[in-house]
């Protein structure tokens, strides 16, 4: 009893820790993209969390954990009923690490997660209808079910040599990022990105705050992996720990180093993009990796942040806050890298990585694109030109996220 208490409180948390990422998304998000566009991008994010909890509650956590089930797809039933003994009392021997209703908490922060970078990737000029629409049915079925093929047990947990993810960098971040990624691209880019084919880059308004956003974030990872141990247990803990903070830091200083010798320019917003990149890339392994291995990682991650960065601009593809370079290629990155380095390094295992790429990557392009797709065709999913110049806090919600303090900006 006393284990599982303490398991438990562990837990709990990082659960809160995890919650709290949703405050260094949101910062990243206004501080990254413009300041007339700052309300829209909060309530974007206020929805995420609130709905996303509820429709998990009501249906995904039943759709990715079902029990028995084909491995593709199954359903518990609607709702939270927790498992019972004998005596009709909680069973508290659900999970030797923690009760079900500490479970359901944690694994619903992650749910709303994904969603959260689709918002930052669609930021000032996507209609907040379309978007809601979007996240219901993404958080509501396309996660879940995704989700369930992992770590619900199904098939590719199932397969000779399992698929390994950690902490999501595929069934979390990849997830997301393959649906910023068909979203970017039905979307189209904001007005004044791409001029006479060149690019032009649209500053954030307020760079401190995206810095504390990727700091809160930062610290919102030691849940999101240390949380993933599913125990409080001593030295896995402490080990996850360590690696998720090595490869962030590699990340962010190969990655600053990375774009100063290309561009000869001091930029902070690929160093803060480096050090996410490095989360990203050892979410997947975090537990498995020594702490060299995690330098390599995150190193290797922050090479591609840039490089990733820079491809999608060459694509036309316009990408506010490097969504889809941080949380789909370093994702990718970090899945593969399971197969590489660590305790489970093998050719079988990265086979099996690739599988699990290979997967999530045609459901959730499929599924995002049938989402959006339809929606573009029939309610529209971009706002006026009109709106988008003159900003969506002022025709989508009536408000000024700044109203006694305006900067001057095109």
């Amino acid at each position: 009893m006393e284990l599982l208490t303490t398991n438990n409180v562990w837990m709990m948390i990082c659960t809160a820790l995890v919650f709290f990422m949703h405050l260094g998304f949101a910062f990243l998000e206004i501080g990254l993209t413009r300041q007339k566009n700052t309300i829209n991008i909060l309530f974007k994010n206020i929805f995420i969390i609130t709905v996303g909890l509820l429709l998990y509650c009501l249906i995904g956590f039943n759709l990715m954990y079902p029990g028995e089930f084909n491995g593709f797809i199954g359903f518990a039933g609607f709702g939270l009923d927790a498992p019972l003994n004998a005596e009709g009392a909680l069973d508290l021997a659900y999970n030797e690490g923690y009760t079900y209703w500490t479970d359901f908490l944690f694994q619903g922060m992650f749910a709303a997660t994904a969603a959260t970078i689709v918002s930052g990737a669609v930021a000032e000029r996507m209609k907040i209808g379309p978007f809601m629409v979007f996240t219901l049915i993404y958080v509501g079925l396309v996660y879940p079910i995704a989700g369930s093929w992992k770590w619900g047990g199904g098939f590719l947990d199932s397969l000779e040599t399992p698929f390994y993810d950690f902490a999501g960098s595929t069934l979390v971040h990849s997830v997301g990022g393959w649906a910023a990624l068909v979203a970017v691209c039905l979307l189209g880019s904001r007005i004044g990105k791409f001029k006479d084919g060149k690019i032009q880059a649209i500053p954030g308004h307020n760079i401190p705050l995206a810095t504390a956003g990727v700091l809160i974030l930062w610290l919102g990872w030691f849940g999101f992996n240390g949380g993933s141990v599913l125990s409080a247990d001593p030295s896995l803990t402490s080990l996850t720990l360590v690696t998720t903070c090595l490869a962030a830091a590699a990340g962010g200083v190969v990655s600053a180093i990375t774009s100063t010798v290309l561009y000869k320019n001091l930029d902070l917003t690929m160093f803060l993009n480096g050090i996410l990149g490095g989360l990203v890339g050892i979410t997947a392994g975090a537990d498995q990796m020594s702490p060299t291995d995690a330098i390599v990682i995150g190193a290797i991650a922050g090479v591609l942040i840039v490089f990733a960065v820079s491809l999608i601009d060459k694509l036309k593809l316009d990408d506010p806050v490097g969504a889809i370079a941080v949380h789909l290629v370093c994702g990718i990155w970090g899945t593969l890298a399971v197969g590489i380095f660590g305790e489970l390094a093998s050719g079988a295992q990265f086979v099996s990585q690739l599988i699990g790429v290979a997967s999530y990557a045609a459901f959730c392009i499929i599924s995002s694109f049938i989402i959006i797709f339809i929606m573009k065709k029939t309610v529209g999913i971009r706002v006026s030109e009109k709106e988008e110049l003159e900003g969506l806090d002022a025709h989508e919600h009536g408000m000024d996220a700044y109203p006694d303090f305006r900067l001057n900006e095109h």
